[in-house]
């Protein structure tokens, strides 16, 4: 592996999550780094302040709001990154990096050599851990979770695919989380980058999906740690980004169940994504309009 490592991060007005993003790179690795900023159209200024406070940092704009996985393939591509070096990672600007996060991530794809993805663990802002590494969606597992899960969100379902129960270990899972993610360039260029069909969501179920197809292995490593503050660009617009989860969902299971004799059961997956969008969009739109009752 080469010495100098490429960090590419997707913003969108990302604010003063990019600077703790930057600032606490120092503590995750001792290797140079080069951070790759592609761009949605953010118009806060913190990418371009970045540019002037971080000498090791790139921004490259890509037009328009191309969504998350679009973003990094043009950044992959731009700067050549599955032939100029042989990993590189993909991480959100409102991650904050732990004591050599990076570099126990670097360890372990020595001890992985069939990685194509790595993962740390990832915390919530109040210190809990997030359950960041999945088994992949089945038809009972990830359906009755996709569909149920806010209902329910205690159901067995829900907590077995989302491996909650089990203790943190160095293990190949289904998937892992998009918002931190080691990747093996041989890898990432075999499945030809993230799916551009999905604008956010599932992108990071569907990359680990196809690096397993491809014989490669997704590997979570708790050793590695990091801080994820979540929700800084979905949360603006809750209602449309509930939407664009369960569009994507559908996409994913759709993609799995393809055959003519499978399409009731894709109905079936349609039927019940559509309701249960209907109902949280609502909810979600009940909620922002008595928060913004009781501000006045």
């Amino acid at each position: 592996m080469s010495d100098e490592l490429f960090v590419v991060t997707v913003t969108y007005s990302p604010g003063p999550h990019l600077d703790r993003f930057l600032a606490s790179l120092a503590h995750a690795t001792d290797r140079p780094v080069t951070v790759i900023m592609a761009d949605n159209g953010s118009t806060d200024g913190a990418p371009e302040a970045a540019v002037e406070r971080y000498p090791n940092v790139r921004l490259l704009p890509t037009g328009a709001n191309l969504g998350y996985g679009t973003a990094v393939n043009r950044a992959v591509t731009e700067y050549g990154l599955t032939s100029s070096s042989d990993v590189f990672i993909v991480a959100n600007p409102d991650v904050q990096w732990g004591p050599r996060s990076i570099d126990l991530l670097l360890e372990a794809a020595g001890r992985w050599p069939r990685a194509g993805a790595l993962g740390p663990l990832i915390r919530d802002p109040d210190g809990s851990v997030y359950p960041s590494a999945r088994h992949l969606p089945s038809i009972i597992r990830g359906g009755m979770h996709a569909v149920i899960g806010p209902l329910w969100p205690s159901n067995p379902w829900t907590a077995v695919y989302r491996q909650e129960r089990e203790d943190p270990s160095e293990r190949a899972v289904g998937w892992l989380s998009g918002s931190c993610l080691l990747l093996r360039s041989a890898a990432f260029a075999e499945v030809t980058g993230f799916d551009e069909r999905y604008f956010m969501y599932m992108e990071d179920v569907d990359l680990g999906d196809r690096l397993g197809r491809a014989g490669w292995q997704n590997v979570y490593v708790p050793s590695a740690e990091v801080l994820h503050a979540k929700g800084h660009s979905t949360g603006r617009d809750p209602a449309r980004n509930l939407a664009a989860h369960h569009v994507s969902t559908y996409t994913f299971l759709a993609d799995r169940y393809p055959k003519r004799w499978q399409a009731p059961l894709r109905w079936a997956f349609r039927g019940a994504l559509g309701v249960r969008s209907n109902l949280a969009v609502r909810s979600s739109l009940k909620s922002r309009r008595a928060q913004a009752k009781g501000q006045r």
